[in-house]
């Protein structure tokens, strides 16, 4: 490793705890994804939690050949159970109010050729042994946040003209660039990049949206907005008041649609990596809120499959505004990553909706928010949508249209 990129590593870990978690005195770590192959970060971001006054860091290490190796060798029977250890641990984290980190780093391609049966009951299983995690997550009950570095397998997916070695250091220099570590002081640089996503927000709120109408080629899309929606960035506060940024990058805002609103018809514009594989060139069609109809290129049978996890996965969780004239989609990178590809591009998630998306929804119930209109599943599945030939409107309960996006960017 260069002296330079352990540098980098030092900047990046003091990044994630300070402004990703915000790690108070005697507050637990619970890293998840950490990648065998991250060790040098994992352990720089461990270095700066305890520096940070936390009392505990618990690593998840996880191998990539050996999770491919599972899916290959494994009893069929594994696929469709979820370890209650795994359930009790993350919960046990929770309930302690732990931070969370998530470390992305597997290729897109981990799981190709893998039979999408085994794929689609894990997915199932660990999203039914998660459901309570998850919807500590989704309210906010616990600081958390969304990380990336640069994997081997990953690098030369997305730079595969290049030699290993360079596509790593290229993944890398995309990646501290997403996150603004190349600013003189990249805390503060994330201050005013969250103040100016809220500010959008707020504008935005203030208008009152019922629904969006979204117009592009392949696209002719109408999402109802549920009545009490809030639109929000990435910037947010858990439930003891401590702020915390949920994605490193982010160039989001975002809110909850109503369940049974959304009509018509929308075409993917980037590639939707899922369960190691691949789901691109995709069309999705609603009636009253519900998917009725899936077509892709590649991946179809898998995007099925995700579909059908349950009956909410039937249904959007969210629906988030990114103009095309971002950062991460102005690098040109096309990333294989939701991480990523999501902050270039406008997108909707298949699945659950999240709590603080409502108002009051952070001490609502699962019961009280599915009876608000506020979609509930197992899973939440990001996929991209935006380009620069989008344009959408914003509809008033009287019928006022008001330009949101015009050829892909603000117009609002």
């Amino acid at each position: 490793m260069t002296t330079n990129l352990q540098a980098n590593f030092e900047k990046y870990a003091e990044l994630i705890v300070r402004t990703g978690v915000n790690i108070q005195p005697g507050q637990e770590v619970f890293m998840a994804g950490a990648s065998i192959e991250m060790a040098e970060l994992i352990r720089a971001i461990a270095t700066k939690a305890y520096e940070a006054g936390a009392s505990n860091v618990h690593v998840d290490w996880v191998d990539d050949y050996l999770s491919r190796l599972k899916y290959e060798k494994a009893d069929e029977a594994i696929f469709g159970s979820f370890p209650s250890f795994e359930t009790m641990k993350r919960n046990h984290f929770v309930e302690r109010g732990a931070v969370f980190i998530s470390l992305t780093t597997s290729s897109p391609d981990l799981l190709k050729g893998i039979p999408s049966s085994r794929i689609s009951a894990f997915q199932k299983a660990s999203g039914e042994g998660l459901k309570e995690f998850r919807r500590a997550i989704q309210s906010d009950k616990v600081s958390w946040t969304v990380v990336a570095g640069a994997g081997k397998d990953w690098a030369k997916k997305v730079f595969p003209d290049v030699s290993e070695e360079v596509a790593v250091d290229m993944l890398w220099n995309a990646i501290f660039d997403s996150v603004r570590l190349h600013d003189a002081d990249p805390v503060s640089a994330w201050v005013k990049h969250n103040e100016t996503l809220h500010e959008k927000a707020e504008v935005l709120n203030a208008n009152k949206f019922r629904k969006l109408h979204y117009r592009a080629p392949g696209t002719d899309l109408t999402v109802e907005l549920h009545e009490k929606h809030i639109w929000v960035a990435a910037g947010s506060t858990n439930q003891k008041g401590f702020s915390f940024m949920a994605n490193m990058p982010t160039e989001e805002v975002f809110t909850v649609p109503l369940k049974t609103g959304t009509n018509g018809y929308v075409s993917s514009t980037k590639p939707l990596s899922y369960g190691g594989n691949i789901i691109d060139k995709f069309k999705i069609t609603f009636e009253n809120g519900r998917i009725v109809k899936v077509e892709a290129e590649e991946g179809e049978e898998i995007l099925q499959k995700l579909v059908d996890i349950d009956e909410g996965s039937h249904y959007l969780g969210e629906v988030a505004l990114v103009p095309h004239h971002s950062p991460i989609s102005e690098s040109g990178i096309l990333f294989y990553n939701t991480l990523f590809d999501e902050n270039a591009s406008n997108h909707l998630a298949i699945g659950s909706g999240y709590a603080f998306n409502v108002e009051g929804g952070k001490t609502m119930s699962a019961e009280e928010l599915e009876a608000h209109g506020v979609n509930a599943s197992i899973t939440h599945n990001d996929f991209m949508i935006g380009s620069a030939e989008m344009d959408i409107d914003g509809i008033k309960d009287d019928g006022t249209i008001v330009p949101v996006f015009r050829a892909g960017n603000w117009a609002i």
